[in-house]
C-alpha cells in the first residue's frame, strides 16, 4: 500500500492530506493550537481516529501516540551523528533516516520491513510517499512521519 502525504499550502496550523495510489483521501490530518505540535487524524469520513502529540521541554523530541482513544506510547528521536534515528517504547519498530533526512526506513526483529519513507524534493509543500506492506500499519507509519515532520519544524 502506497501513501501520498502531502501538507496543505494554506493553513494556519500543520494540515495535510493523505491518499492513496488512486489520489483517494484515506486521512486528513489538522494541526490544534497548543504548546508543542498536536496533530489530529480524521479518517475519511471525518472522525478523529488517532493524534500525535509532541512532549515539551524534552532534551530530545519526544512525540505521545494516540489511535483510537487509546494511549500506544512515545516515540523519541535519540542522540546519533549523521543518521537520524527513532525509537519506540510500545513496540519493536525502529526507524533510521539517511544522512540527508529525506529517506527513511521503519524496521521490526519480528516484521521486517514495516515502511519506507521518502521526502519528495522540489515540492511547495512537505510531501512523501510512504510504502507499507502491511496496510493494518498504515496509521502507525503515519503517525511516524508526523513526528518526524514536527521535528524538523521544532527548530
Amino acid at each position: 500500500m502506497k501513501m501520498l502525504f502531502k501538507q496543505r499550502f494554506f493553513s494556519w496550523f500543520d494540515s495535510y492530506d493523505i491518499y492513496n495510489e488512486d489520489g483517494e483521501t484515506l486521512f486528513t490530518v489538522e494541526g490544534k493550537l497548543s504548546w508543542g505540535h498536536c496533530l489530529h487524524i480524521l479518517d475519511a469520513s471525518g472522525r478523529q481516529i488517532g493524534s500525535v502529540e509532541e512532549k515539551v521541554f524534552t532534551l530530545l523530541p519526544e512525540f505521545e501516540l494516540y489511535a483510537y482513544g487509546e494511549y500506544l506510547g512515545k516515540i523519541r528521536k535519540e542522540f546519533t551523528f549523521l543518521r537520524p534515528r527513532f525509537t519506540f517504547d510500545c513496540s519493536d519498530w525502529e526507524v533510521e533516516g539517511e544522512w540527508m533526512e529525506w529517506d527513511y526506513s521503519i524496521t521490526s526483529p519480528s516484521q521486517g520491513l514495516v515502511a519506507a519513507i521518502s521526502k519528495e524534493l522540489w515540492q511547495w509543500t512537505d510531501t512523501y510517499v510512504i510504502d507499507v506492506p502491511d496496510p493494518d500499519n498504515a496509521l502507525c507509519a503515519l503517525m511516524v512521519v508526523l513526528a518526524i515532520d514536527a521535528e524538523k519544524c521544532r527548530g
